[in-house]
């Protein structure tokens, strides 16, 4: 895909949301061992195999990479890392793009815990939903969150994302099958833009800690539609 969709970079200030890269693998790996503990409540997981299904290995890091390119060159992906100050801090991706009557997408990142609560999450958030309404053309995108992730949902919320419900046992999270509830924001819920909304609601909010945003998933791991 060469397009004004992908690949694109988009900046707001100190945080800038680019293409993953094979050469980023040092600065991923060093960002995410650091973060280990911090990251494991939301870490997706490898379900044990089913008697009739594939065995199924997480990738190493090139693997990953190749296999993002591979999506978003299908245009069913965008995969961003987040860098604060010109640093690796995080990743997000915006997964399940489908196009037909549905138009829609979700999303999914992880952030360095020695950044959070500096409007990391929420403002690169708000860059890639804007991107995806006004330039790729979706119509919905959504946000998965475990119940459990109380700053990640108060995130979500200020964005101003509407809660739509419970997902029984929807994703493998941390060893076991967890509950996730729904966020979702359509492009006319937005008509001015969801950064310039959240500019709105940060300058009337106290400082906060996030977690890291919506449970992570391994973009590399296949699944099955939806987030």
């Amino acid at each position: 895909m060469n397009s004004p969709q992908w690949p694109v970079e988009l900046v707001d200030g100190d945080i800038v949301l680019r293409p993953i890269r094979l050469r980023d693998q040092k600065a991923w790996r060093e960002v995410n061992r650091r973060n280990r503990d911090w990251l494991r409540p939301w870490e997706a997981t490898i379900p044990p195999p089913t008697p009739s299904g594939p065995v199924i290995h997480r990738p190493t890091y090139r693997q990953m990479v190749r296999h993002l390119r591979s999506e978003a060159n299908a245009g069913r992906m965008l995969p961003f890392v987040i860098e604060y100050q010109g640093r690796l801090v995080g990743q997000l991706t915006v997964a399940g793009i489908t196009w037909g009557s549905m138009c829609s997408g979700h999303v999914g990142y992880w952030v360095d815990e020695a950044v959070a609560g500096r409007g990391v999450v929420p403002t690169a958030v708000a860059m890639v939903v804007d991107h995806c309404f006004r330039t790729v053309g979706l119509h919905r995108i959504e946000i998965c969150i475990r119940p459990e992730n109380g700053p990640s949902r108060r995130v979500v919320e200020k964005l101003g994302f509407r809660e739509e419900g419970l997902r029984p046992r929807y994703l493998h999270i941390d060893g076991a099958w967890r509950d996730h509830l729904v966020y979702a924001l359509t492009a006319e819920e937005v008509p001015d833009g969801l950064l310039a909304r959240w500019r709105r609601a940060r300058s009337q909010e106290r400082p906060g800690h996030e977690l890291p945003g919506r449970d992570r998933r391994n973009p590399g791991i296949p699944h099955s539609p939806g987030n």
